[in-house]
C-alpha cells in the first residue's frame, strides 16, 4: 500500500510519525493533508536510508537541489560529494538529472543508498541515453526504465505526461521554444513519429508501477516558459489543464502527486500563477523552479530566481527547486551547490516568515539577540551557513579578541550603531532593556526553520567508502 492509500484508509504511518515529529503538529494532521492529496511523503519503499519529510503548503517550504554528472564532467564520486554538500547545507530533496559521467546506474543507486532524503529522477534521459536517436524511443523502453529506478528505491520522478500533440503549436511564436530537456525530447518524438506522447497515452500503466513501489509523481512542466516574455502563454496554460487530469488518474491509482511549475515568471504575474495551479489541480502541491523574475543576470540566477522563490512560497507553492550560479552556463559543482541552496533556504524561510508559520521568526529573533549582544560565537553558530559566515568576519577581524569586541570591521567601535545604543541605555536615561528571551528549545517552528539546517537521521546512511566500493565493484562485475 501507499503513504496515500494507507493515509484515505485512516492509518498514521510511522513515516508521518516522524514527519509530525520534524514538523512540530499533530501526525493526524498529517495523515489528513496526505489522505486529501495536499501533501506528499515521497517515501520509496526501497529507500532504506530515508529520514521522511513531507511536501505541502500547509507545512514549512522545502527545498530541492538538482545533482547530477554530465556527458563532460563529474563521476559517482564527485556526485556523492555534491550530495553530502547538498544535505549538509539544507536540501530537503535532491534530484539525480545525470546524463553521463560512467554508469548511471551505479550513480543513481550510490545516491539513494547514501541519501537521509528523497531522490528525484528525470527517467527519459536515461531512456534516451539507450537508444540512438530521439524517435527511437518506445514505450516499453520508458517503462522498463521507470520501473527499474523504481526497483532501486527512487522516491519520486518527473513524468512530462502532459506535452501532447496538440499543444506543440501552441509554442510557435515563443522567444526561447521549449527549455525542458524531457519537453523537448518529447516533442522531438511526437513531431518524428507522428504520435501521442507515449507517457500519456500509457500513463495508467505508469501509476501502476509507482503504486507498487510507493513512487510520487512529481508532473513536469514540458512547455513550462524559458523567459519573462513567454510567461503565462497558451502552451503553458494547455499543457496545465493536462496536468489536472493526471493529477485526478494518479489519485485514483492511490499514487502521489505534485506537480512542477514555471521556470521564469515577472514578479507581478507569481502570485496569480500559483492560484491557477491550486485551482486546476485540485490543491496538489506545487514544485516550482524559482521562477526567474529577470533573464538579465546569467552568472547570478541563484538570486534573479531566489527572489521569485520567495514570493512562489508565500503564495503557497510548496517546494522550491534551487537555481545555481551555473544556470545556463554550465554543470554546477559543490561550491555552487552550497550558493544555490543558501539563496533558496533563504527564500523559503523568508516565506514561512511571511505565512506567520509557528516559530519561524523565532530563529530570526535569537540571531539578532547575539548579534546585539556581539556574541560573535553564537552568531556563527545560528547563521544559515555558520562556516561562511565565520569566514567572513575573521578576513578582516581573525583574532580570536575580536570575538568579544562590541564591533566588525563595517563601523569600527566609534561607529557601530549598536555600540552607542547600548551605553546609552547603560546610562541613567529614558531607554530601559530590550528584549533577549528567545529560547529556541521551546520554539514551535518546523526543523527547517530551526538552526542548524541539514539536520536529517543519517543513522542508516552507510558509509561514503562503502557505497563507492559497492558501485565499484557493481562496474567490474559488469565489465
Amino acid at each position: 500500500m501507499t503513504q496515500l492509500e494507507r493515509a484515505r484508509a485512516g492509518e498514521v504511518t510511522s513515516a508521518m510519525e516522524r514527519i509530525a515529529e520534524r514538523e512540530q503538529v499533530d501526525p493526524e494532521y498529517v495523515r489528513e493533508q496526505v489522505a486529501e492529496g495536499q501533501a506528499v511523503i515521497p517515501a520509496n519503499r526501497h529507500h532504506d536510508a530515508l529520514d521522511p519529510m513531507i511536501i505541502g503548503r500547509e507545512f514549512s517550504t522545502k527545498v530541492n537541489a538538482n545533482i547530477g554528472a554530465s556527458e563532460t564532467t563529474s563521476d559517482i564520486s564527485e556526485e556523492l560529494e555534491k550530495l553530502h554538500t547538498a544535505v549538509h547545507y539544507g536540501a530537503d530533496t535532491v534530484m539525480d538529472l545525470s546524463t553521463g559521467g560512467g554508469d548511471l546506474d551505479a550513480i543513481r543507486q550510490a545516491n539513494v543508498d547514501h541519501s537521509p532524503v528523497p531522490v528525484g529522477t528525470v527517467p527519459i534521459y536515461e531512456a534516451r541515453k539507450q537508444v540512438d536517436a530521439v524517435e527511437d524511443l518506445t514505450a516499453e523502453l520508458l517503462l522498463d526504465v521507470i520501473e527499474k529506478q523504481a526497483e532501486q528505491g527512487v522516491d519520486y520522478m518527473t513524468i512530462h505526461a502532459g506535452v501532447l500533440m496538440e499543444h506543440l503549436p501552441l509554442t510557435d511564436g515563443r522567444k526561447t521554444g521549449i527549455v525542458s530537456r524531457g519537453g523537448s525530447l518529447l516533442a522531438q518524438w511526437i513531431e518524428e513519429n507522428a504520435m501521442q506522447n507515449p507517457l500519456y497515452t500509457h500513463f495508467e500503466e505508469i501509476c501502476e508501477i509507482f503504486a507498487e513501489h510507493d513512487v510520487t509523481f512529481s508532473l513536469g512542466d514540458g512547455l513550462r516558459p524559458g523567459c519573462i516574455a513567454d510567461a503565462g502563454d497558451e502552451a503553458q496554460y494547455a499543457e496545465l489543464e493536462t496536468l489536472g487530469d493526471l493529477t485526478r488518474t494518479a489519485w485514483d491509482h492511490d499514487v502521489q502527486v505534485m506537480v512542477e511549475g514555471p521556470g521564469h515568471v515577472p514578479m507581478d504575474q507569481i502570485p496569480e500563477q500559483i492560484e491557477r495551479q491550486r485551482e486546476v489541480c485540485d490543491g496538489a502541491p506545487f514544485y516550482v523552479l524559482g521562477p526567474l523574475v529577470t533573464d538579465v543576470a546569467p552568472g547570478y540566477d541563484h538570486i534573479t530566481s531566489s527572489i521569485g522563490a520567495a514570493i512562489a512560497g508565500q503564495s503557497g507553492a510548496a517546494m522550491l527547486c534551487y537555481v545555481t550560479p551555473k544556470e545556463h552556463l554550465g554543470l554546477p559543482d559543490k561550491e555552487d551547490v552550497r550558493d544555490g541552496l543558501a539563496a533558496y533556504r533563504i527564500a523559503a524561510h523568508a516565506a514561512d516568515v511571511a505565512n506567520d508559520r509557528p516559530g519561524a521568526s523565532d530563529w530570526d529573533d535569537a540571531l539578532s539577540e547575539a548579534r546585539y549582544a556581539f556574541d560573535w560565537n553564537e552568531q556563527f553558530d545560528l547563521a544559515l551557513d555558520p562556516e561562511r559566515a565565520k569566514e567572513y568576519h575573521d578576513q578582516t577581524l581573525p583574532g580570536d579578541n575580536y570575538k568579544d569586541a562590541r564591533f566588525c570591521s563595517m563601523c569600527g567601535a566609534e561607529f557601530c550603531s549598536m555600540r552607542i545604543d547600548q551605553d546609552a541605555r547603560d546610562a541613567d536615561g529614558e531607554m530601559d532593556d530590550i528584549a533577549d528571551d528567545t529560547d529556541l528549545d521551546e520554539s514551535p517552528a518546523a526543523d527547517v526553520n530551526r538552526p542548524p539546517v541539514g539536520s536529517h537521521d543519517t543513522s542508516n546512511v552507510p558509509p561514503v567508502e562503502d557505497v563507492v566500493d559497492d558501485a565499484t565493484e557493481d562496474l567490474l562485475a559488469d565489465d
